[in-house]
């Protein structure tokens, strides 16, 4: 008998399909944070077209990675640090959270520092002022609001980095050489380019977003009514499915981006001698032949929007952490006086990272650097994840399928050996 349901049309599928897009398209749109649009600038400025394989490398280590992450969140109910503190001694605990507190402190002040930089260029008031009343609203933001109220809004300014698409487009790049050096890989064996390479990985693959995207699905189900840790353990067939897609998605839009920004950078700035930036004003340049003078404009309400996702995220990240660990209450849609401890971590990352900024590290360097050291602090948490999710005892019946945990152990060796590579290459 012939099927006699309606046939779903086009537009229905695409509204099921963003229907389905959640802490994976949020994770993977933090990712390309304001320390991420520096990496990428500085890459493409100081190395051309070259550098453009590693969008395309990255992509499915960073998918698998996260797929881990969201696994390990979706079968046990918990968090990463809360998973943790239940399997391993308390020296792995607390070193695991020691180095995601080290490295979201240092990106905090890195991506305040950028988007009041940016801020600077189009004010003319001096970034330092501008640090503070970012640090004050996003605390605020947090703290009396909820996450994804805030994330609705300002994931939406992170679109503005299509400009780099467009712009891609408008100064009529070398696409031959662009397709040579996307898939035939040309690795420098010198120290700028290694920390090149391991800050890409570093932005790409960074471990705020390990705790938060474990994290996130944890507050989904809960949003679900699922308030217990009995019923929110286990994952079905479906679920698992939906995370695949909302995490590929989410990291396809966080590389597509990347990709195009290197190339911007690439046929703009590099094609024109330009091969250090040293400020905001001096990334913003690549989108000139697009925007003119709004160029400044545009990369800066982009860097801003960024920030305003990915600053939450890396304050949300420590706070998830510090609290499994502790075993506080911790969600961003309780209120504050509910979960005192909680935003006290989150107000106490934020300003550690303000103060960051007023040492004197010029904001497009500090940028770059937090992640370099994302990548170098990176590969033991990726080792703990797949531990974790290849453990029976932690995952059931559910533990992550071989090829993901290769995938794992490949992204964990190819970080190392870029680290290493690095420090011996200086």
């Amino acid at each position: 008998m012939p099927d006699s349901r309606p046939v779903q049309p086009p537009s229905g599928r695409v509204r099921e399909f963003f229907s389905q897009l959640g802490p994976g398209l949020i994770t993977g749109a933090a990712d390309d944070d304001p320390s991420g649009i520096a990496t990428y600038s500085v890459t493409g400025a100081q190395f051309g077209y070259g550098p453009l394989w590693t969008a395309l490398f990255s992509f499915p280590l960073m998918v698998c990675v996260q797929l881990m992450c969201s696994r390990l969140g979706m079968v046990t109910g918990r968090g990463l640090a809360a998973v943790v503190r239940r399997r391993y001694p308390r020296w792995v605990l607390w070193s695991a959270c020691l180095l995601l507190v080290v490295a979201n402190t240092i990106n905090i002040g890195a991506d305040l520092g950028g988007m009041a930089e940016a801020t600077q260029m189009i004010t003319g008031v001096n970034s330092l002022v501008w640090t503070p009343v970012y640090a004050a609203i996003l605390v605020a933001l947090l703290f009396f609001s909820s996450y994804c109220q805030i994330a609705r809004i300002f994931k939406w300014l992170t679109l503005l980095l299509f400009a780099y698409v467009i712009t891609a487009f408008v100064v009529h790049a070398d696409w031959i050489q662009v397709l040579r050096s996307t898939f035939l890989p040309d690795i420098q064996w010198s120290a700028a380019y290694l920390s090149v390479l391991v800050g890409i990985l570093g932005t790409s693959i960074s471990p705020y977003l390990f705790f938060w995207q474990a994290a996130e699905e944890v507050e989904e189900e809960r949003a679900m009514g699922r308030t217990t840790v009995a019923q929110r353990k286990g994952a079905t067939d479906e679920e698992l499915r939906r995370s695949r897609t909302d995490v590929a998605t989410g990291m396809f839009f966080s590389n597509f981006v990347m990709f195009f920004i290197i190339l911007t950078t690439a046929a703009t700035l590099h094609a024109h001698g330009v091969t250090h930036i040293a400020t905001a004003r001096d990334a913003a340049e690549a989108l000139r032949p697009l925007a003119g003078r709004g160029a400044y404009l545009l990369f800066t309400l982009g860097l801003i929007g960024t920030g305003m996702l990915g600053v939450p995220v890396l304050a949300g990240s420590s706070a998830y952490a510090i609290s499994e660990a502790m075993s506080w209450r911790a969600s961003l849609e309780l209120k504050p006086r509910l979960a005192r401890r909680f935003y006290a971590v989150m107000a106490v990352a934020m300003t550690l990272g303000l103060i960051l900024d007023y040492i004197g590290i010029p904001a497009v360097k500090m940028l770059f650097w937090s992640a370099v050291t994302n990548g170098i602090l990176a590969p033991p948490l990726i080792v703990l994840i797949v531990l974790l999710t290849s453990d029976p005892q932690v995952m059931g019946d559910r533990v992550s399928p071989r090829w993901l945990r290769c995938m794992g152990w490949v992204a964990a060796a190819v970080m190392t050996a870029a680290a290493v590579a690095m420090f011996a290459a200086g």
